[in-house]
């Protein structure tokens, strides 16, 4: 008989608690393989600083709250939040008044490796040394007051009416659980034989969809409490450019091709059973523009800017594309940053390596095709609170 693994089937109870993008700073962790999410963060940055001209500018008495939610481990979020604060203050600047104090929340699951993050946060300009302007130029220092939020953004975080601007990125497509009907087996929506929704039957996706809407529903009344007036969002997550969300595109070639013939293999060599892999099941869902936008009108708290299509490119990111080992050692490491923690819940580390070393080597094979076809797109939202 095939072993079943050394933990349980993650349930969707114990999914908040365990989840998180792999901690520390190892050649597998998310803080070494997020270069792509930082790639295609700088190419938004003229859209993020768009949504940063229609924040309303309270008075510099006031401290101005920016919240990342979703920051993860690495240091994208450390880049961003800096990004964000020098514009403000710019604008500030160019109406004539002093900037006032920032403070920047760093929010993400209680299960995020907030140490790694902490450690690459730059120390604190000394306020009481002198300017606002002089502790923006200090090198290596920010000009903000920093704390971590641990919990789930599909709740509330913060108190009614005092933050000024909310960003995330590359996090609202994580679903809070995966649907239930998806790993009941007297379900018409069971995902059988697949880990992801990619090319599932038409009832799986419904309930994928499902569950993306009421959780975005959950996450823009969370944020309609917590956010003062004339205060804005800039949200960016996975989308699909198809009308069919059996076709996720990017995450699809992710997730539902060498990543789900892996968990094949592990089976055809009688190191899981079907029921192990039947119930493992990704929590990501890649929305259309018009899946987002129908939540947001029926929310009706918020504004739209702006809701547009992006491409971002490829989540891979190598330094010799010809060396089809390196594409294979970067897909591998790619997935097991972002879902390596629910795999080692589910199936043990042992096997969990056994997986992603199978991943590695379907890379390896089929790295060129990797390279052209793996592209990612993302729903950029931009959002008031009026």
């Amino acid at each position: 008989m095939a072993p079943k693994g050394d933990n349980v089937v993650v349930s969707n109870v114990k999914l908040e608690r365990i989840f998180s993008m792999k901690g520390g700073k190892g050649e597998a962790s998310y803080a070494n393989n997020s270069q792509a999410q930082a790639i295609h963060a700088r190419s938004m940055l003229h859209l993020l600083k768009e949504t940063l001209d229609s924040v309303q500018l309270s008075s510099p008495d006031v401290p101005f709250v920016v919240v990342d939610l979703g920051c993860s481990s690495g240091s994208n979020t450390i880049y961003i939040v800096d990004v964000i604060i020098k514009h403000i203050t710019k604008r500030y600047e160019a109406s004539g008044i002093d900037p006032p104090e920032f403070s920047a929340f760093f929010s993400d699951l209680p299960s995020n490796d907030f140490n790694t993050l902490f450690q690459l946060l730059p120390p604190l300009a000394n306020y009481g040394a002198g300017s606002m302007e002089e502790c923006l130029a200090a090198d290596n220092h920010r000009s903000y007051f920093a704390a971590g939020v641990p919990g789930s953004f599909y709740r509330r975080l913060f108190p009614s009416r005092s933050i000024d601007l909310f960003h995330s990125a590359f996090s609202l497509h994580w679903l809070s659980q995966v649907p239930e009907s998806v790993v009941d087996k007297r379900s018409a929506a069971y995902n059988n034989g697949r880990v992801f929704i990619h090319g599932a039957e038409e009832c799986t996706a419904k309930a994928y969809k499902k569950q993306y809407q009421t959780d975005l529903a959950s996450f823009l009344r969370a944020r309609s409490k917590e956010m003062k007036k004339g205060g804005s969002m800039f949200l960016v997550c996975l989308g699909r450019t198809s009308v069919d969300p059996t076709d996720q595109g990017g995450p699809g070639i992710l997730f539902g091709t060498h990543f789900q013939d892996a968990w094949d293999d592990l089976l055809q060599e009688g190191l899981i059973t079907s029921e192990k892999r039947d119930t493992f099941n990704i929590p990501v869902y890649a929305s259309s523009l018009q899946d987002f936008k129908e939540v947001v009108e029926a929310d009706g708290s918020f504004t739209i800017n702006k809701l547009e299509i992006f491409k971002g490119g490829s989540p891979l990111v190598v330094n010799q594309p010809d060396d089809a080992a390196e594409v294979g050692r970067a897909l591998a490491n790619s997935c097991r940053s972002v879902v390596g923690v629910l795999v080692d819940a589910h199936i043990g580390e042992k096997l969990s390596d056994e997986l992603f070393l199978r991943v590695e080597k379907r890379g390896t094979s089929h790295a060129k095709e990797l390279l052209e076809k793996l592209q990612f797109y993302h729903i950029v939202a931009s959002l008031s609170f009026l």
